[in-house]
């Protein structure tokens, strides 16, 4: 019978010090939490224009290439001109006659009127010298006229930058039959030089004007540089979803920057300089976007607590309330409240999260940044 009892005294020992399960942990820190935006952009000059001629004619020259920086002024393309100067020297030439014709007129009108004092001419023919100078005055007029627009059109057989612009295309080869209204070369005017992306309207309220950015282009990547948030569209676009977002650079744009280039946009939306993080695998419960509940170990047991969040990215989220630094944190699943656990604390540190910012496409849906609110 003693035997029996000791036995059985042995047994609820053993279980009352069983030790418990070994479950990973963390210990709260403060570390800094920064979440951003990541979404694509083009660039875009600020004008834009297209360049072509006034006349229908045959192109001697085009003196610039895709590329090419031009100062206003410049010469860009050059037409044929041979039928034009001769229409010029006609025109000149014929004003030269309606001006000697005009002096002569003039004349007969002076011997006109002293041959009327004299008495040898009539009225009616010093008003018929009269009318005869008033026609060579008109014809002078027109043919002068003539030569104004004979010159006129020769100038526009040379199409000039209008402003100081850098060359994005050229439609037209030497030999070229060119007419009004066509389009023979697209410039983009010097100025500032900004970025436009359309961003899914979920994230509209994490941006707002003055902040930062980084960019890079995939084929020049170790080419960062900076932007800043410029303006945001007030308006939605109901077809994708999306809202414009425009960016100024910081800096003088980098030479490889080209016209409707595709760059990657990273925009800093929050930060914390020091904050108690947690990962959001650690979440316990989540009862509201603000309020969670998690598990910490005391006295070699899980311990539930309810904790009040802040700033969260990917991976994330700020503690405000409800825990202290040093805190051991039990990973989410990992047991239930009033378990005994032995903590196994792992290293772990927050990385900077990027939520994907582009705007839903038909083909399929965009990365959310459902945590990073």
């Amino acid at each position: 019978m003693g035997l029996v009892a000791a036995v059985g005294v042995a047994v609820v020992v053993v279980v009352f010090f069983r030790p418990g399960a070994r479950v990973d942990a963390l210990e709260l820190r403060q570390y800094p939490l920064v979440r951003t935006l990541q979404f694509s952009a083009r660039v875009a000059t600020l004008s834009r224009v297209d360049v072509g001629s006034t006349l229908t004619g045959r192109v001697a020259q085009v003196m610039v290439r895709e590329g090419v920086q031009v100062r206003k002024g410049e010469l860009l393309i050059r037409l044929e001109t041979e039928e034009l100067n001769a229409a010029l020297t006609q025109a000149a030439a014929a004003e030269r006659q309606a001006d000697a014709t005009l002096h002569a007129a003039k004349a007969s009108l002076v011997r006109g009127q002293q041959l009327v004092t004299q008495g040898f001419y009539s009225g009616s023919q010093l008003d018929e010298a009269q009318r005869a100078v008033d026609v060579a005055q008109a014809q002078l007029a027109s043919a002068r006229a003539s030569v104004t627009a004979a010159r006129a059109r020769l100038v526009q057989t040379a199409v000039l930058a209008p402003a100081d612009a850098r060359v994005l295309s050229r439609q037209v080869e030497p030999g070229q039959i060119v007419q009004p209204g066509k389009a023979l070369m697209s410039l983009a005017l010097s100025g500032p030089t900004q970025l436009n992306a359309q961003v899914d309207e979920r994230f509209l309220d994490q941006l707002q004007t003055g902040q930062k950015a980084t960019v890079v282009a995939d084929a020049f990547a170790a080419q960062r540089f900076a932007a800043r948030v410029l303006s945001i569209s007030p308006v939605v676009d109901p077809q994708r979803g999306a809202i414009e977002v425009k960016f100024s650079l910081e800096q003088q744009p980098p030479a490889y920057l080209r016209e409707d280039m595709t760059l990657s946009v990273e925009v800093e939306t929050a930060r914390r300089e020091r904050a108690l993080v947690l990962p959001l695998a650690a979440l316990h419960t989540a009862a509201a976007d603000s309020v969670a509940s998690v598990l910490v170990v005391r006295e070699g047991r899980a311990q539930e607590r309810t904790v009040r969040l802040g700033l969260r990215t990917l991976d994330a989220v700020e503690v405000l309330q409800g825990l202290a630094e040093g805190d051991l944190v039990l990973l989410a699943n990992a047991r239930k409240a009033g378990d005994r656990v032995r903590a196994n604390v792992i290293g772990w540190q927050p990385g900077l999260s990027a939520a994907r910012g582009a705007q839903r496409e038909d083909a399929g849906p965009a990365l959310t940044n459902a945590m990073g609110r």
